[in-house]
């Protein structure tokens, strides 16, 4: 099943693509809204989940431990990823790692990453996360 989501997140322009028990939902929101979303409103939904995503940062990765996926794929990893990933038991594929992930206009690091960077755990990244995203989605209403 992995590869079939796989080949759907690149044939269907989503940022991601969760299948869990043979339902599968796609997403495309920018950034962590989509997973942080999903764990705050059908958490059930993560548990024992394949995932694939385009990109993960240690903030995606955080919120995808905390929902308690069974397997990740992506396209890109951070180390810092990749580094919370290790101690857990979730199989993690990628095709390319880097040390850290870039913002959108490719001139410094991702603000998520960046915030969760000295984080050791998902559960300590977690309010971090939160601020983050409450914080982006009060200043697209302003």
């Amino acid at each position: 099943m992995m590869d079939d989501i796989i080949k759907l997140l690149h044939t269907g322009g989503y940022s991601c693509v969760i299948e869990n028990n043979g339902e599968v939902r796609t997403f495309w929101q920018r950034g962590v809204a989509d997973l942080y979303d999903l764990l705050n409103s059908d958490s059930d939904f993560l548990k024992g989940a394949s995932v694939a995503d385009k990109v993960i940062g240690k903030g995606a990765a955080a919120l995808m431990i905390l929902g308690g996926a069974r397997e990740v794929y992506t396209d890109l990893i951070s180390q810092p990823a990749l580094m919370l990933f290790n101690e857990t038991d979730i199989e993690v594929k990628y095709e390319q790692s880097v040390p850290l992930i870039r913002n959108r206009d490719k001139t410094g690091w991702c603000p998520l990453e960046t915030i969760c960077l000295e984080t050791k755990s998902a559960a300590e990244a977690f309010p971090l996360i939160q601020q983050f995203v409450v914080r982006m989605r009060s200043n697209q209403t302003n």
